[in-house]
């Protein structure tokens, strides 16, 4: 059942939830999960970029234990960090080290919120490690509701030993999704929604996607441009007055994140100032 009091109290301090709260706190992301059980025709997961920052990139991955010396070295640096994230650079409910990470995490800062961003398909599955865990917050990146505008975007699954593709990928992608979500707010875990609106795919969509989320019990929407690359790099992103017109059309329906920096996933600090660089060097190529 949802607890009526966790939304406020969670928000407040969930940078990536919150534009107010992206202002005050901090955040890092533990690049523990390089593993990813789907292929999204957008992602290009290039672990030893460091010019770039977007999704999918981190210098390098880390181990559970390297995690926590993180964390700890981050929070002396920036005492303002309220969240401790896990989003990839792969799936992290496809990742152990994931579930090992955040029990750590607990350990050492119970204070601290955790957070973790998922594709969805393995949710429903996980959930319960996932609230045992205590994570009060959860995103999950939906970009249809539709599977035939799903085959489009996704090249397949790996899903229960199998290698899905086509429309049967696109079905269980979605299912599991929605359950996935569904069960999450039943758990009283806030939602946050990701979808990539990309155009000549589902620009056109996404207010649907909007309708069915609301219905669903989600917190919030945060619609980002497409980053053209892998089998999409031939698509032009969107412009600033398309992302515009479809972020005011959805404000309609669900509440809108317009914040959002489509951050690293090793990033650290504010979301206007990543001071991963100057924390954790990279190692050379």
């Amino acid at each position: 059942m949802k607890n009526p009091l966790a939304v406020p109290e969670v928000i407040d301090r969930h940078p990536c939830f919150s534009g107010k709260a992206s202002h005050l706190f901090g955040r890092i992301h533990l690049p523990v999960a390089p593993a990813c059980n789907i292929k999204c025709n957008y992602c290009d997961r290039r672990y030893d970029c460091v010019n770039e920052s977007r999704p999918g990139v981190t210098s390098r991955i880390i181990s559970p234990w390297e995690a926590v010396a993180r964390v700890s070295r981050a929070i002396e640096e920036l005492p303002d960090i309220r969240v401790v994230g896990i989003a990839g650079p792969g799936d992290p409910l496809y990742n152990e080290a994931t579930f090992e990470t955040f029990s750590l995490v607990n350990e050492r800062f119970p204070a601290l919120h955790k957070c973790l961003s998922t594709n969805g398909l393995l949710l429903p599955e996980k959930l319960g490690i996932i609230k045992q865990l205590g994570l009060d917050t959860l995103t999950v990146t939906l970009n249809t509701v539709e599977p035939s505008i799903g085959t489009r975007i996704y090249s397949f699954i790996h899903y229960q030993g199998k290698k899905l593709t086509g429309l049967e990928a696109a079905e269980v992608l979605l299912r599991n999704q929605l359950d996935g979500i569904r069960l999450a707010v039943e758990q009283g875990i806030v939602v946050k929604v990701n979808t990539v609106l990309i155009p000549t795919i589902n620009d056109t969509h996404v207010p649907e996607v909007s309708r069915k989320i609301k219905e669903l019990g989600v917190y919030v929407q945060n619609i980002m441009p497409l980053i053209p690359l892998s089998n999409f790099r031939h698509l032009a992103p969107p412009s600033l007055a398309q992302i515009k017109k479809i972020r005011t059309e959805c404000s309609e329906i669900i509440r809108q994140i317009t914040h959002c920096r489509q951050c690293r996933a090793d990033a650290v600090g504010f979301l206007h100032q990543d001071i991963s660089a100057k924390l954790f060097a990279p190692c050379a190529p």
